[in-house]
């Protein structure tokens, strides 16, 4: 069961890696208020979402303890971003407000993961 948890979590992981690396390469981008969301930042949250239920439920199935509040925050937060970066996808040129409060709760989500024990 631990090698699946952490197959999982190697995803989950490359899921955050493609949407916060999304964000930063469009950084330049958005100076010039030229930015988009690209379709590797929605999938990277959709790879966050899918993995991260089945990293609860595994972990729930292996009588290890879930922070349920932990959890609920960071998939409030990944359904915001999952929200804007789906209705902005197919936009020429993303504002700069959509785009910074995408990155912010990415970042806020990376924090909550790490941080909180």
């Amino acid at each position: 069961m631990d090698v699946l948890i952490n197959v999982f979590v190697a995803l989950h992981i490359i899921g955050i890696a493609s949407l916060l690396g999304g964000f930063l390469t469009q950084m330049k981008a958005m100076g010039s208020g030229a930015a988009r969301f690209t379709p590797a930042m929605l999938h990277g949250a959709l790879t966050m979402l899918v993995t991260g239920m089945v990293l609860v439920g595994l972990n729930q199935a292996d009588d290890q303890t879930v922070n349920n509040v932990k959890v609920g925050i960071k998939l409030a937060l990944l359904v915001v971003i999952l929200a804007l970066v789906y209705v902005k996808r197919d936009e020429e040129k993303t504002g700069k407000g959509p785009f910074i409060v995408v990155g912010a709760l990415t970042t806020a989500n990376i924090f909550i993961a790490t941080v909180w024990t």
